[in-house]
């Protein structure tokens, strides 16, 4: 399924409940889903055009399909620098925990690796939104931030739904996913400073009540 969201940035819902979700930012695909995510991807994008296609971060229920998407529509593709390396090579092990959990996931949903044509950093642009630094949750996690409306494609730096439940509710990413959970508060407290209108996520709904974002921050600051 495929709606738009905000002027020029619609939400692609890849698995049912809004729990895995890509973006489509004017003509920039943010995020592939797993590895079996194609279809319903290319589905979503039968009347569009893209140019380019972008990761958050290179977990594999992000870049699942990504080899596939590059490949298909002939486009770049742009990841964040730290994550590149693994989204190269597949070697994954500064990316993610070892544990039970993730290693199912990985197992389940990891795509094969692809070349990365651009390393993201700090104020690049991408379709009119500002690519951001926000490592914790991977090494080379990015959002992507539209100033002027205050649009926010966040990733997985903060989860809308409960993994068990997929009931809505704002939440710090799993610890089992995460490798560095305290650089990621600090990228909580990053955003919540730009006082955003919309935030996208990875997993769940987008979010409009700030003062939901405002609560965790200060609960974790």
């Amino acid at each position: 399924m495929i709606r738009e969201i905000a002027p020029e940035v619609y939400q692609i819902s890849l698995m049912p409940r809004q729990s895995i979700n890509a973006y489509l930012i004017k003509d920039v695909l943010v995020d592939a889903g797993s590895r079996h995510s194609f279809k319903t991807i290319a589905k979503a994008l039968k009347n569009k055009k893209i140019s380019a296609h972008a990761l958050t971060h290179a977990h594999p229920d992000h870049q699942g399909s990504s080899k596939q998407v590059c490949e298909s529509y002939q486009v770049p593709l742009w990841v964040g620098g730290a994550d590149a390396h693994a989204m190269e090579t597949g070697n994954y092990d500064k990316l993610i925990p070892k544990n039970s959990i993730s290693n199912f996931v990985d197992k389940r949903f990891r795509g094969p690796a692809h070349a990365v044509d651009k390393q993201l950093k700090e104020g690049d642009e991408v379709a009119g939104f500002t690519v951001l630094e926000v490592p914790g949750h991977s090494p080379g996690h990015v959002a992507y931030w539209r100033e002027k409306d205050g649009i926010l494609i966040l990733g997985d730096v903060l989860r809308n739904m409960n993994y068990a439940t997929t009931l809505t509710g704002l939440a710090e990413p799993p610890k089992v996913f995460t490798p560095d959970p305290a650089l990621n508060r600090k990228s909580i407290l990053k955003i919540a400073q730009l006082k955003p209108k919309l935030i996208t996520f990875g997993h769940g709904a987008p979010l409009t009540n700030m003062d939901k974002l405002y609560k965790l921050a200060d609960k974790i600051s």
